[in-house]
C-alpha cells in the first residue's frame, strides 16, 4: 500500500482539500486498494474540526467526498507511517524537518514540485488570502500531477 499524506498548517483549507481532489482521482482509477491517503496539519489548534467551510463548498461544487475528515496533527509516527508528505508550502516543510531531521525511506516534497511550471511555488493558504478557488485549482493541478507521477513510479 502506498501511503500519502498532504500537510498544512492547521489542517482545515488545504490539505483536507488535496486529500479529498487526490482521493478523487484514486478513487476513478479503481487504485483503493494500492493507494492510501491522509491529511494533517503542523498545528493543532483545529484538531477535531471539520474542514473549513469554504473548502467544503468546493469540494461539494465539486461532487468530492470529503465526509469523516477531521483535523488532525502531524506526529512523528507519520514519518514511519507514510511513503509521501506533500506540504503545501516552504514553512511546512521547514516546519517537518523539526519533528524529525533523519528523514528515510519517504519522499518529502512541496505539491507545486510536481507542476512543471507553476505559477507559484507554494500554495497559498485560503484561512488568510480568502481565496478558495484559486488554491483550489492549484491543489487541482498538483494532486493530478502527484497521481500521475505515484502511478508511474509504482507501476499501477
Amino acid at each position: 500500500m502506498i501511503r500519502v499524506l498532504f500537510i498544512c498548517l492547521g489542517n482545515i483549507c488545504r490539505s483536507p482539500m488535496a486529500e479529498a481532489v487526490f482521493r478523487n482521482f484514486v478513487i476513478k482509477e479503481g487504485l483503493s486498494d494500492k493507494i492510501e491517503v491522509d491529511s494533517g496539519g503542523i498545528g493543532d489548534w483545529h484538531a477535531g474540526n471539520l474542514p473549513h467551510k469554504g473548502t467544503r463548498a468546493l469540494l461539494d461544487k465539486h461532487n468530492m467526498e470529503y465526509s469523516g475528515m477531521k483535523a488532525r496533527q502531524v506526529v512523528k509516527k507519520d514519518l514511519d507511517d507514510f511513503d509521501y508528505m506533500i506540504a503545501m508550502d516552504d514553512q511546512n516543510l521547514q516546519d517537518l524537518a523539526k519533528i524529525n531531521d533523519k528523514i528515510e525511506n519517504i519522499t518529502i516534497a512541496k505539491l507545486m514540485d510536481f507542476v512543471a511550471e507553476p505559477e507559484t511555488q507554494n500554495v497559498p493558504d485560503p484561512y488568510f488570502t480568502g481565496d478558495f478557488d484559486y488554491t483550489f485549482q492549484l491543489v487541482s493541478e498538483g494532486c493530478k500531477n502527484l497521481f500521475t507521477y505515484i502511478k508511474n513510479k509504482h507501476n499501477i
